[in-house]
């Protein structure tokens, strides 16, 4: 990973490598964080599941645990997005990845301030307007991914190329992107960089339940499908509570009917308390290809070990 382009990455995120932690729900705490930055990947505190309250004290925790940056993942859907990324300046968090809302809502606020910049889009058209925006960079993420998802349904493959043929600043690629190849194979495609989720969500530092790990662990090709595309798409693992969201979208439920079974805390059940029956199992299609719970430590060797595996076979 020493070329340039790959490096851009580096240099804005001031990291050994040009990969970025997912910053997910109930999964993403400051033990995640500190441990990605730590071995020389951006870490994320996944602020979408916290009050501002308790987003403080992650970030304060994880400035304990390193020394290296980490940043913060503010999705703009939830109304404290803006009290969040206050209590993150005042802590002095230089890095912000703003996600499910419009870049022109804080960007110009962000840079006033100093801050790096990144939003998370998903098709091209989206990306020209993040660009315009004056973010620093964009996650170009295809619709592999777990959790929110585009309406368009456009996977990795053929995403990435045309955002990165339509934009001068770095383009970072998302959505199943799990093991080193997936990194080169994106690469190849003109990302400057990547994020990864679903691969941190099952290390030991994670925040996720133990129950939910080992679900990830178990998953197959196809334990995963996109949901509850009248509300916000979500990609999640198969248990009860998808069945249910199933037959409703089966019957051809309203907004309202769904709303209600999804209710309040669905995702804390799931994902931070191990109810893999009831609760909401927000994960990637390449849970697939998972098989282990390692430390963040050996899953970034294994991953740097991996790509280059992968690079000097195509060589």
């Amino acid at each position: 990973m020493k070329q340039e382009k790959h490096r851009q990455i580096c240099n804005l995120f001031n990291t050994k490598f040009p990969i970025i932690q997912g910053g997910m729900v109930w999964v993403s705490g400051a033990k995640l964080a500190a441990a990605c930055s730590n071995a020389g990947v951006l870490g994320l505190i996944g602020a979408g599941s916290m009050k501002p309250e308790l987003l403080e004290q992650h970030i304060i925790k994880a400035k304990s645990l390193t020394q290296k940056p980490f940043g913060v993942n503010v999705p703009l859907l939830y109304k404290d997005a803006e009290k969040q990324i206050q209590v993150a300046l005042d802590h002095g968090i230089n890095i912000f990845f703003t996600s499910a809302g419009s870049p022109k809502k804080f960007t110009p606020w962000l840079k006033r301030e100093g801050k790096t910049v990144v939003h998370v889009t998903s098709t091209p058209e989206l990306a020209i307007k993040c660009q315009d925006a004056g973010v620093d960079a964009v996650v170009a993420e295809g619709f592999e991914a777990g959790g929110h998802n585009g309406r368009d349904e456009i996977t990795t493959m053929a995403l990435i190329p045309q955002v990165v043929d339509k934009l001068s600043i770095p383009v970072i690629a998302a959505g199943g992107i799990g093991d080193g190849r997936g990194i080169a194979a994106a690469l190849a495609l003109g990302a400057n960089g990547v994020q990864i989720g679903s691969r941190f969500a099952a290390t030991k530092e994670s925040s996720a339940h133990q129950k939910f790990k080992e679900a990830i662990v178990q998953a197959n090709f196809n334990s995963t499908l996109l949901s509850m595309k009248n509300l916000v798409p979500v990609r999640l693992l198969k248990n009860h509570f998808y069945e249910q969201v199933k037959e409703l979208e089966d019957r051809c439920a309203s907004k309202e009917e769904l709303q209600n079974l999804l209710g309040k805390g669905r995702a804390k059940k799931g994902m931070l308390e191990g109810d893999l029956e009831e609760g909401e199992l927000e994960i990637g299609q390449i849970s697939g290809l998972i098989n282990s719970i390692l430390s963040v430590q050996e899953c970034v060797d294994e991953l740097i070990k991996q790509y280059d595996q992968s690079v000097a076979q195509i060589s």
